[in-house]
């Protein structure tokens, strides 16, 4: 079977990358809960909303993109839960702005990838 080896594990699975996926997918929550208060307040000046809504939204914008592709990433290529966890991930990955961040913060960052020496071994021996 041809490996695939276009990303780097480091850019997944490296300590810097735990933290940008962790910020990340908070800042995608961020926006989430920021469209449902905007939407659901009629009572905002437009002017206020129009003078902060192009760069915030970028920024969620990119926060959002990056947590979903890492997050793809890992599911496919470092997540070693059974199938069908896989398969629910994978669906709840398609749900807009929160699918991606709760995997990152329920799976991800729990994982043993990311646990120090003593961690591991602390695991292995209660095993």
């Amino acid at each position: 079977m041809l490996k695939y080896n276009l990303i780097s594990p480091n850019l997944i699975v490296s300590r810097t990358a735990y933290r940008v996926y962790r910020v990340s997918a908070g800042v995608s929550i961020l926006l989430f809960v920021g469209l449902c208060v905007t939407l659901s307040e009629r009572n905002i000046p437009e002017i206020i909303i129009l003078s902060f809504a192009q760069p915030l939204l970028f920024v969620f914008a990119v926060s959002t993109a990056i947590t979903l592709v890492g997050m793809e990433v890992y599911l496919f290529r470092f997540d070693n839960s059974s199938p069908l966890k896989q398969v629910f991930w994978f669906i709840a990955m398609l749900v807009p702005l929160l699918g991606a961040a709760i995997y990152c913060f329920v799976v991800y960052s729990r994982s043993d990838v990311f646990k120090t020496g003593d961690e591991q071994a602390h695991v292995a021996s209660a095993r």
